[in-house]
């Protein structure tokens, strides 16, 4: 099986220090990475930041919307 563009974003790793200091552009709230996808999820704005060859694209034109299966409630449990 190939490698697809997507898998091979995921693969980048990201410096666990950037992700410390990382928030989200729009609401200053945290992000947490989703490895498996290569994103920032900034679950109080419901968007998924991609990560492009171990860079965060912290660009709200950049990011995907996330469906309602995709964000966390304030818990932390998968809403929906």
């Amino acid at each position: 099986m190939t490698a697809t563009p997507e898998n091979a974003m995921a693969a980048a790793p990201v410096d666990p220090r950037l992700l410390e200091i990382l928030v989200c552009p729009l609401t200053k709230g945290p992000l947490r990475y989703d490895r498996a996808r290569g994103e920032l999820i900034s679950d109080q704005a419901g968007l998924a930041y991609p990560i492009r060859d171990g860079i965060p694209i912290m660009l709200a034109d950049e990011a995907r919307r996330l469906d309602d299966a995709g964000r966390l409630d304030e818990a932390g449990q998968q809403a929906g």
